[in-house]
């Protein structure tokens, strides 16, 4: 979307007709906001600690789209009386569709040849981009933003282009009703939409747990509408023509007073915030909205301070082709980093990957969005002259656009029908189990808890032992855990054959309250039970507190904690330590200081175990148990 507002000027000066069209005119500055947001939102992916708060970049773009798009609604309904929703659709699809699907065009043709396995992993991120569903696509399964293991899916970026999309697609017709019916004029109008932004940001605040994995908030359209909504609200107030009026002195003044603060809000929650940070939940999205409202007005007098700032040719430069840097950036990212999680930030292989990121862009800029935006007028002139008809250019694109899909759609296809092999991303890092959920009808439950004897738990482990199918009988040992206590599984039961063990790779703790309700119901859950979760992110204090509830106080229950090279380990391991703390039933297993200095007992990921150290792991539950 060119950052631009209105003047009227000739379609075609050879025409004959004369026909008059609205032309929006340029405002740089506006450029160069986006060209911060962009920015803001690679070094966050760059790991870069200047920008803990990178990711906010979005929520400026959020608020730039609101913006424009309501104002040219509202500009071509004042023109024409009415706001065309066919061509305002079209218009959005020959400017985000093509970049886009040569994007996704070019992935699949790049996965299938060096890691189809891979291709087929992310086969429902490219379906869901396809139908602009990604976001909601990431909540139904449950991907985090923020936590993950292994390498990401390299298009997960695109959940923000959805939200757009969905917005476009439903407020020309919801802007349409409501100054049809409740909202005839300006005041009503901005008034109302204000209303509609408060209750998304009502629906943040609702569903955000503290302690807990934002993702769900982070993502959903529904609690993310707000930013496009104080946008497009601004826009009813503050319409793009009023700052092509005369300004007074004192007037100018006033715009650039606030224009600096927004920015200068603006830049510290970018460079300062911290992707858990509460107040991000609770009103801090809220206030970044409203300060890039506040840079916009500024940003688009030319002759204002933050105006000149922004309108630094280097950074209009880059504003002009964020949307092919945002859709591109994650791609390179992902699949020319290193394959090590854990590594540290390379700044010369970040320099190239920045470099790659732009100079694939910019052709994307010049050869795709604006020739076809612009009617194949320039740069290809001389290759298309003969298109001299516009009619001729959108079959072109739809049949470019149909064609890629359909090779898109048929490699996914046959990648999930199984033609390719696995890659190393489908392969599971946990060393020594070949099932990702323990299954209980798998494990031996104990008789017993004398069965246990000394000599079982004081030892480890001598090799990897086989599953044996259980016998059914009253349990006294149950383990509930994520990734790494399915990888630890069959040492685990060399020491304690009769322990039932439930394991499931990805399992957060907020799961774990209906696991441990559905074992107790089949009476498989245990006097003594073993949680081992938290590997997967934060939880808070609540939901640990809950669990703990629904095991009981007539268990004895061992939490263990975690040795994760992630930003949540040590609020994790803090939750877990607090929660023993006045409860005589409850101990703390310390895997993380038992493992500390043994790099050697870990996978690449830092995480999950080799043999060693899965023996490690089962013998230090074992000889906890035993001493208590």
């Amino acid at each position: 979307m060119s950052l631009t507002m209105g003047r009227l000027t000739n379609i075609h000066p050879n025409n004959s007709l004369n026909v008059i069209k609205y032309k929006p005119r340029y405002m740089p500055g506006l450029d160069g906001l986006r060209a911060l947001a962009v920015l803001a939102v690679i070094a966050y992916h760059f790991k870069w600690g200047v920008a803990t708060g990178g990711l906010l970049g979005v929520g400026v773009f959020f608020v730039l789209s609101g913006y424009l798009i309501t104002d040219l609604l509202m500009e071509e309904r004042k023109r024409k009386g009415r706001i065309n929703m066919r061509q305002f659709w079209l218009r959005r699809m020959y400017r985000l569709l093509p970049a886009m699907l040569l994007m996704l065009c070019i992935l699949t043709v790049y996965l299938t040849i060096v890691d189809p396995g891979r291709l087929s992993s992310i086969r429902g991120d490219i379906w869901s981009s396809l139908t602009y569903t990604t976001n909601w696509y990431l909540i139904y399964h449950n991907v985090s933003y923020f936590e993950s293991f292994g390498p990401p899916s390299p298009i997960g970026h695109l959940w923000s282009l959805a939200v757009e999309e969905q917005f476009y697609l439903i407020w020309p017709l919801l802007l349409m009703i409501l100054i049809s019916t409740l909202a005839p004029t300006r005041g009503k109008l901005f008034l109302l939409i204000l209303a509609g932004a408060a209750v998304s940001f009502a629906s943040m605040v609702l569903l955000y747990e503290p302690g807990t994995d934002p993702s769900r908030v982070y993502y959903g359209t529904d609690t993310r509408a707000f930013g496009l909504l104080i946008g497009a609200a601004f826009a009813i107030i503050c319409p793009s023509h009023k700052f092509a009026e005369p300004y007074s002195r004192k007037r100018a003044a006033r715009v650039n007073f606030w224009g600096v603060i927004g920015l200068c809000i603006v830049m510290y929650m970018l460079t300062m915030t911290g992707k858990y940070d509460e107040s991000l939940y609770r009103g801090g999205m809220v206030i970044l909205s409203v300060a890039s409202a506040l840079v916009i007005a500024a940003a688009a007098i030319p002759f204002s301070t933050i105006g000149k700032l922004l309108a630094w040719k280097p950074l209009r430069w880059i504003g002009k082709r964020s949307y092919g840097i945002y859709l591109l950036h994650y791609p390179v990212i992902v699949l020319t980093g290193p394959t090590d999680p854990n590594a540290n930030p390379n700044l010369i292989l970040q320099l190239a990957q920045l470099t790659t990121i732009v100079i694939l862009a910019d052709l994307s800029y010049r050869f795709v969005e604006e020739p076809i935006r612009n009617g194949m007028t320039n740069p290809l002139r001389k290759e298309v002259r003969y298109m001299e008809n516009s009619k001729q250019v959108k079959r072109i694109f739809l049949l470019f656009s149909f064609v890629m899909t359909i090779f898109i759609c048929v490699a996914c296809a046959r990648a999930e029908s199984g033609n390719y092999g696995p890659s190393e991303l489908k392969k599971s890092e946990i060393s020594e189990t070949s099932t990702e959920n323990t299954k209980q009808s798998e494990l031996a439950p104990l008789n017993n808890s004398k069965s246990m004897s000394s000599s079982n738990l004081s030892q480890e482990p001598k090799s990897t032992p086989k599953d044996e199918k259980s016998s059914k009988s009253t349990v006294e040992i149950t383990a509930i855990g994520d990734s790494v206590l399915v990888g630890v599984a069959p040492y685990l039961k060399e020491l304690i054959p009769n322990i039932n063990i439930d394991g499931k790779v990805g399992r957060q703790m907020s799961e774990a309250k209906d696991v441990v309700a559905q074992l107790n119901s089949k009476k498989n859950l245990g006097s003594i039970v073993i949680v081992g979760l938290g590997t997967n992110g934060l939880f808070s204090s609540e939901k640990l507190e809950e669990l703990l509830n629904t095991i009981g106080k007539n268990r004895q229950i061992y939490l263990i904690n975690i040795r994760v090279p992630r930003d949540w380990q040590d609020s994790v391991n803090k939750t877990l330590a607090d929660a023993v703390k006045g409860r005589s039933s409850v101990t703390l297993i310390d895997w993380h200081s038992f493992s500390a200095d043994k790099p050697e007992w870990f996978t690449k990921d830092g995480v999950h175990l080799q043999p060693e150290g899965a023996k490690k792991y089962a013998s230090l539950i074992a000889k906890s148990i035993q001493s208590r």
